[in-house]
This record gives C-alpha cells, sequence and structure tokens, in this order.
C-alpha cells in the first residue's frame, strides 16, 4: 500500500512538472511573439517616421530650388541697377539662409523672420515710390520664448512671395500690408495685398508654392497649425498661425 502511494506521488510529480514545463514553454512563446511583433511594430514606426522625413526633406529641397524665388529676386535687382549693392548685400543674406540654414529641419523663428525681412528688402526695389507697404513686426524681442523659439525653415516665405506677385506695385492706390506676431507660444503672419487687376481672383490658390507649402505644414505641424486664405473684394489674405511650443 506504502508502495503504491509512493508510485502515485512519482506520477502526480511527473505530470505536475510536465504541465508546469508546458505552462513555461507557453509563456516563454508568449512572451517570444509579443516581443516580435513590437519589433515589427517598432520597425514599421522607425520605417514611418523615416519616410516622413525623407517627404519632408523632399518638400524642402523642392522649394529650395524652386526657380521662381530665384528670378522674382533677381527681377528686382536687375530693375534698379543703381541700388545693386544694398540689393546684393541683402541677396547674399538670403541665399545664405537657403543654401546652409534651411538644411536643418528647424530654425530660430527670428533667423526666419530675419530671412523675410531681407526678402522684402530686395522686394521693394521693385515697388513704385507711393506704394503702400507697411511691414508690422509685433513681436517682442526680449520675449525668453523667442529667444528660443524654433520654426520650419522658409515656412512664412510663400505668403510674402504671393504678396509681391499679385499686388500692381507700380499703382498708387495699391498696398502690402505684412505683419509679424508671436503671443505665448502662437506664432502669427498675416499677408494682405490689393490684388492687380490683371490678376484674376481664383489664381491665387494655385501654384507650386501653395501646393508645397501645405503638405509641409501637414507633415511637420498637423493640428498645430491654421492657413486660412481668402479674398474680399480685390483684396487677398493670407495666415498662417503656428503653435510653437
Amino acid at each position: 500500500m506504502k508502495q503504491i502511494s509512493i508510485s502515485s506521488f512519482y506520477i502526480f510529480a511527473a505530470v505536475l512538472t510536465i504541465v508546469i514545463l508546458v505552462i513555461v514553454i507557453f509563456i516563454l512563446l508568449r512572451v517570444y511573439k509579443n516581443e516580435k511583433e513590437e519589433k515589427i511594430s517598432h520597425k514599421r514606426q522607425l520605417e514611418d517616421l523615416q519616410l516622413k522625413f525623407q517627404t519632408i526633406e523632399l518638400e524642402t529641397i523642392k522649394y529650395k530650388l524652386n526657380p521662381h524665388l530665384f528670378k522674382n529676386t533677381l527681377n528686382s535687382i536687375q530693375s534698379h541697377a543703381y541700388q545693386t549693392y544694398h540689393a546684393l548685400d541683402n541677396l547674399s543674406s538670403v541665399l545664405d539662409f537657403i543654401l546652409y540654414e534651411s538644411d536643418r529641419n528647424f530654425v530660430l523663428l527670428k533667423e526666419e523672420i530675419e530671412f523675410d525681412l531681407h526678402l522684402i528688402e530686395i522686394n521693394k526695389l521693385k515697388v513704385s515710390p507711393l506704394f503702400d507697404l507697411n511691414i508690422k513686426n509685433k513681436i517682442n524681442a526680449d520675449s525668453p520664448f523667442y529667444v528660443q523659439a524654433q520654426i520650419a525653415p522658409l515656412i512664412t516665405v510663400d505668403l510674402i512671395e504671393n504678396a509681391f506677385k499679385h499686388a500692381d506695385l507700380q499703382n498708387e492706390q495699391s498696398f502690402i500690408y505684412i505683419t509679424f506676431e508671436l503671443k505665448e507660444s502662437v506664432f502669427t503672419l498675416t499677408v494682405s495685398n490689393k490684388m492687380s487687376a490683371s490678376t484674376p481672383i481664383k489664381k491665387t490658390n494655385s501654384g507650386f508654392g501653395n501646393v508645397s507649402l501645405e503638405k509641409r505644414l501637414e507633415l511637420l505641424y498637423k493640428d498645430k497649425y491654421s492657413l486660412k486664405r481668402y479674398t474680399e473684394t480685390d483684396v487677398y489674405v493670407a495666415q498662417l498661425t503656428l503653435n510653437l511650443s
């Protein structure tokens, strides 16, 4: 009887051992499967992220190589040869930013605005002396956030270029108003211009620059931006708002 009990014990121990081994193997297989799935998921996330930055880089390069920006800039300088020195000085700053600074994913907001101001100075060469060109910089230069705030390079230039493209620059009744604002972490660029009578309103939302800008904004800022474009009679308004936090 005692021997039977001992045999039963060994059988029970063996069965229990097998059960434990099965459970351990199952757990190990489950852990291995989860780790494998996590690695696959992580790999896909990295690939998606890499694709995203490749797309952003491509869009940036395409914009940097946009011939219209260089053509418009050079035309401005050519039309006023007597101001060549001042124009070339601004052109040098513009080209430095395009060729070197814009290779980074983000630049200081201060650098982006300085680039815009240099570009505006060049475009001033095309306008009539009586043309109403009003630039307002409402940003407090001593603001701690402004000193360190970053923005995607060349993200503001399209709105400014379009204003000079579609306004009648030789008409004293025409105008371009450009305003830079920074409230806490929200940056706003508002550009409005009286449109040239020779420029159909329907074309103001077309063009390579507009498409490229919208793609970059969607890729970089997602739900942290607002881009409004609208016309009021013969006035075209474009407003870009970015949360830089």
